[in-house]
């Protein structure tokens, strides 16, 4: 199947992409602080140290990194330049809580069994229906999709997708009048996915599950990611498959999805349970509702200062600026 581009409005241009290799050299860096006081090693390297590139991804993270996917598909890729955030920045700072809660989560991510992967659609649909990735990306046309993300943790970068709209899974199934939510099931084994040191990984509701209305899986931005930076998804990007929502905050886009479920009811999630007043159901970016420990009223720009503790800022948008397209679903 052809990779297909298709400019549309909310299609953010590739020098907004936040460059990759911004993230595996922050590993480097905080390494290098170990034994000695942070707060003045930071003083004294900040000054002359250089925003990292693509060409700092060092050789480990290189091997994780996936097979490429725009030249399977015949179509060249042209480097985006800045503010798109580096590739090593957003490979190596993540959030992934089934093996973590550290920020330099990749190598513990790479357990991830990621071979054989299937993907059930179920509950109240006509056409419920297992998908292989072969299924997935031969049936749905792959598109590549500049987005902003936004964390509920107030940093933030440009990331360019690979994948398909969620709404043509959602056509597929056809879901039936009585169907209302979704719920997004992500991949769990207790012997593989260690969990966080703190809180205890046994108190925590595993599997991780994620929600949105039918409404808004619906809609077009609402996407599926089977690939990043031009290469399949890594496993630290929630390989092989994850839900990307640019408007949500980032805890809203479960990675390595093996169930979608139509239901009748809202159905409980992961954040929302474990802490309601800080992670909402709907959680949409909006620079005016506080968190409980934080302002959302400004972000934190991964790539763009000489190290990770001089992170450029920015405003945070409404709707993480895509209102035009997605704020009549909550009018």
């Amino acid at each position: 199947m052809p990779l297909i581009q298709i400019p549309q409005p909310w299609q953010l241009p590739e020098r907004s992409i936040t460059p990759e290799s911004a993230f595996v050299n922050r590993r480097r860096f905080l390494k290098s602080l170990v034994g000695a006081s942070i707060g003045a090693s930071a003083l004294a390297l900040g000054g002359c140290r250089q925003p990292l590139s693509d060409d700092d991804i060092d050789a480990d993270l290189r091997k994780t990194l996936g097979q490429p996917l725009r030249s399977q598909a015949n179509l060249d890729f042209v480097e985006a330049e800045p503010p798109i955030t580096p590739q090593v920045y957003a490979s190596t700072y993540n959030n992934f809580y089934e093996f973590g809660s550290t920020k330099g989560i990749w190598p513990q991510a790479q357990k991830l069994p990621t071979d054989d992967w299937k993907v059930e659609v179920s509950g109240l649909v006509k056409n419920p229906r297992t998908y292989d990735l072969d299924d997935l990306r031969q049936q749905f046309p792959l598109e590549e999709r500049v987005y902003r993300f936004r964390c509920v943790e107030a940093w933030a970068m440009v990331i360019p997708w690979i994948g398909f709209p969620m709404r043509l899974i959602l056509e597929a199934a056809a879901p039936t009048p009585a169907a209302k939510f979704v719920r997004f099931t992500s991949f769990y084994d207790s012997q593989l996915t260690s969990g966080p040191a703190w809180p205890p990984s046994a108190y925590m509701p595993w599997p991780y599950t994620e929600s949105l209305t039918v409404p808004e899986m619906a809609n077009d931005l609402a996407f599926f990611a089977v690939g990043v930076y031009g290469r399949t998804l890594p496993k630290q990007h929630g390989a092989p498959i994850r839900m990307v929502v640019p408007w949500k905050y980032g805890f809203k886009g479960a990675k390595s999805v093996v169930k979608i479920e139509f239901v009748k009811e809202q159905p409980a999630t992961f954040w929302h349970t474990l802490s309601p007043n800080e992670y909402g159901l709907v959680s949409n970016v909006n620079p005016e509702i506080s968190h409980p420990r934080w302002s959302q009223k400004t972000e934190r720009i991964l790539g763009q200062g000489t190290n990770p503790f001089d992170w450029e800022k920015q405003e945070t948008l409404l709707y993480n600026g895509y209102g035009e397209y997605v704020a009549e679903l909550y009018a």
